[in-house]
């Protein structure tokens, strides 16, 4: 009768808020099992979503014999793996760095350019952020959705202490597994159709083995210069890239790439469903975040664009402006995305490999981006 009524008083102190996130941890799973969206991502930030909203949940708090209140597993990953060390974001970035080949960066530079350029979105949703009346701290962690890097993004809202960590993470996650979708918008409305026939010629350069081993290396002293607070970041990546091209590592390489990656990313999404408690996540302004991370989406690729556009009024060699788009830092994703679109405006022009070079671009820019928010608003 006890195990009854204590049943009977956890479903009657179930609030709507907490069902509300019910609804939003299955939605997750949803997306991520039928629409394979993010799914080493989504599914476990949905699960995470229900855990930590049961009543008297045990992976946020829990009673041990002989020890008293202590905090439950997720509370104890949060807090180790994020708030504490931010040890979960920054191992992630040694798996991604693995999986980069820079080469079409290193043999095409000018595909610097439209990392940087890309990278629009994020500070002019900081102004609109703080416009909406946000707090400094929360519209710098909003805007860094525009890095289309989720790591980064939590990364940062973690650091600046942002209030709104979990919708945040959502927002940069959704709007990844979106590119598809927001891209082509994107685009076209800023470029025309003739402009997306533009032909480009790709001369592929021999990149040495000598030039990809000192990339990482060069670019690792240049962030620690220029933009220290980057270097966690950036230097994650490289560290990761160093170890893919050193070519004596190849076994921790593959290892990085596969399973460190995907354990991170597993515990990464379940952990941050700690900031996706009811009374945290259920309110006005997570909506208000999930549409100026589409916002800080949407400027990102027109950013790209408006500087393809901008330098071929100087260049002799038109850009095609879908490429400057593909700055962003969801790779492979928008390079596929401008490869797709520029086969549909015509099935024999092959922009995959120039979106590729400003694809990885995006990878260093966002990082770096990072870090330049948090030197200005920590």
């Amino acid at each position: 009768m006890n195990g009854l009524s204590f049943l009977w008083q956890g479903f009657l102190s179930v609030t709507w808020k907490e069902l509300v996130m019910y609804g939003v941890g299955i939605l997750l799973i949803w997306l991520a099992i039928r629409k394979n969206y993010e799914p080493a991502l989504l599914l476990p930030m949905g699960f995470g979503a229900i855990l930590v909203n049961l009543p008297m949940t045990s992976a946020i708090n829990q009673m041990m014999e002989g020890v008293g209140e202590t905090h439950g597993i997720i509370q104890w990953l949060f807090e180790n793996g994020i708030q504490i060390s931010e040890a979960f974001p920054l191992l992630l970035f040694i798996g991604i760095g693995a999986m980069i080949d820079f080469g079409p960066l290193l043999s095409n530079p000018k595909m610097f350019l439209f990392g940087a350029g890309a990278q629009l979105g994020i500070f002019l949703t900081i102004v609109v952020a703080v416009l909406l009346g946000f707090e400094l701290k929360d519209a710098a962690s909003i805007g860094i959705i525009g890095a289309a890097d989720g790591p980064t993004s939590i990364l940062v809202s973690q650091v600046l202490h942002s209030n709104y960590i979990g919708p945040i993470a959502v927002a940069a996650y959704s709007y990844m597994a979106l590119v598809p979708i927001i891209q082509p918008f994107a685009i076209k409305l800023v470029t025309t159709r003739k402009e997306r026939l533009i032909r480009m010629e790709y001369r592929p350069g021999s990149v040495s083995q000598a030039t990809k081993i000192a990339f990482p290396i060069i670019v690792t002293f240049i962030a620690g210069f220029v933009a220290p607070d980057s270097v966690s970041l950036v230097g994650m990546i490289m560290f990761g890239n160093l170890i893919r091209e050193c070519g004596v590592l190849n076994t921790l390489s593959q290892t990085a790439q596969d399973v460190l990656s995907n354990l991170i990313t597993l515990l990464l999404g379940i952990t941050i469903a700690f900031s996706m408690r009811a009374e945290q996540f259920v309110q006005v302004n997570t909506l208000l975040i999930m549409g100026l991370g589409l916002v800080a989406f949407v400027f990102d690729s027109v950013g790209g664009c408006l500087l393809a556009k901008f330098i071929n009024l100087f260049s002799k060699n038109k850009i095609n402006p879908m490429v400057g788009a593909a700055g962003i830092s969801a790779f492979p994703m928008s390079a596929r995305v401008i490869q797709k679109m520029g086969l549909e405006e015509d099935p024999t022009n092959h922009l995959l490999m120039h979106a590729i070079g400003a694809n990885v671009a995006g990878q260093i820019a966002s990082a770096v981006a990072g870090g330049i928010i948090l030197g200005f608003f920590r």
